[in-house]
């Protein structure tokens, strides 16, 4: 008998287990703290991680520490609620049971959350445009564009010292949008006095969007808006060609080759394996197409939410994988599993879009809440009190708050350290 089944029989309550402490995963878990069930919360780390804040870790504006929390800790006031460190390997839906490493655990109701990785039309380009999805990615792209810097103050062939000095960003989202345009700050003003064989203000930041406008989610206006802000700071913008090639030496873009030591990937991503652990039908970009009440097709005691579902939305297209969504998604669960538990039938889920935003560099921003636009200064504010007012944890806010605070008064970051990536 595994310790599960054990631990089942002392305690009758229906046992709820959600996979991944994302936004989603985290909020059904949170959303159920008082519910009469028990819930396990199993991610193959031990923290959860605010996201939309990693590109700073990866441009040396903020340290991991300051948008990641243990998920101990969050959760650690929640009598009913235990933790399970490790990686989901199959669900078996007969018998009810997860395989997690080399143990079994039981459900009565599972909530799979496991977000999305990145996706790549060749495979074998990952190794030379890495992506951003976890803190050592963050970590490791940080190393890869400091090292850039410090390759190029080195090199002796110029056309070297160029190649490092490139900076190439494939992915016009916004991730992509902030990657640019904190690297192009990072190498025009942070760090413009640090070298001395080397001018980090003549680096050549390229974004590539295959479609037509970058932040393709955001009205035109704000769109080209967007890319005027970014042309200012220096980063030029390339629509309409798609990458063809990716090498260590650089990209191949609409028959021409921009040379590049740094190619940074934000193109796109692809849902986690959680469809095939059902066996479950999933749109083209692995995402499961769940019910109207966010169930998977024949397992109504199995929930998908965030990456992991496709959620019709309007114009065809699904509900956007965005952080808001996923918490919106994780609330709904947890309810719609206190109704089934009290007997009841759930209504439908509801999405209420809370609006699309992207930051450009130090002091703009663009959002669309739909009824009101705004962009520049103002954007960047409120765009910074959302952030920051969804971290988790009061120490997080306020480190975050002061680094910005610090970071823009004296264009000093402080994070600019060589770490979890390879020293080439």
């Amino acid at each position: 008998m595994t310790g599960d089944s054990a631990s089942a029989q002392r305690d009758e309550r229906p046992h709820v287990v959600i996979v991944g402490a994302g936004f989603g995963g985290l909020t059904a878990a949170r959303q159920l703290r008082k519910a009469p069930v028990r819930v396990t919360l199993i991610d193959r780390r031990n923290y959860h991680l605010f996201q939309p804040l990693l590109y700073q870790v990866a441009t040396a504006g903020l340290s991991p520490a300051d948008i990641a929390a243990p998920i101990r800790h969050i959760v650690r006031s929640q009598a009913n609620t235990s933790v399970l460190l490790g990686r989901v390997q199959s669900v078996d839906t007969a018998r009810k049971l997860l395989k997690v490493d080399d143990r079994e655990v039981g459900y009565d109701y599972l909530i799979l959350a496991t977000g999305a990785k990145h996706a790549y039309p060749n495979p074998d380009w990952e190794a030379f445009a890495p992506g951003l999805k976890s803190v050592d990615d963050a970590t490791s792209m940080r190393a890869r564009i400091l090292l850039a810097f410090e390759q190029a103050e080195q090199a002796e062939d110029p056309a070297e010292q160029r190649r490092c000095l490139n900076f190439v960003i494939v992915g016009g989202g916004p991730t992509g949008v902030e990657l640019a345009g904190a690297i192009a700050e990072l190498a025009r003003r942070v760090i413009a006095k640090d070298f001395r064989r080397i001018d980090t203000t003549t680096s050549r930041v390229v974004l590539l969007e295959g479609g037509p406008r970058i932040l393709p989610a955001l009205p035109e206006n704000l769109s080209a808006y967007a890319t005027r802000a970014l042309a200012k700071l220096g980063v030029e913008v390339r629509t309409g060609d798609f990458v063809e090639e990716v090498d260590e030496t650089g990209v191949a873009v609409g028959g021409a080759r921009i040379e590049s030591r740094t190619v940074l990937w934000a193109a796109g991503v692809r849902a986690s394996e959680a469809h095939r652990w059902l066996d479950a039908e999933s749109d083209r970009a692995g995402r499961i197409l769940v019910g109207p009440d966010l169930s998977v097709p024949d397992h109504p005691d199995i929930f998908a939410v965030g990456d992991t579902a496709h959620v019709p939305w309007k114009d065809g297209q699904p509900i956007p994988g965005v952080a808001p969504a996923a918490k919106q998604m994780g609330i709904y669960a947890a309810k719609a599993i206190m109704a089934r538990v009290a007997g009841r039938k759930p209504e439908a889920f509801r999405y209420k879009h809370a609006g699309n935003l992207a930051t450009i560099g130090r002091s703009s921003a663009v959002i669309d809440f739909g009824w009101w636009r705004p962009k520049g200064f103002l954007a960047w504010l409120l765009w910074g009190l959302a952030h920051v007012y969804f971290l988790i944890g009061f120490r997080n806010k306020i480190a975050v708050m002061a680094d910005w605070i610090w970071a823009y008064i004296t264009f000093k970051k402080g994070m600019r350290l060589i770490t979890g990536g390879p020293h080439k």
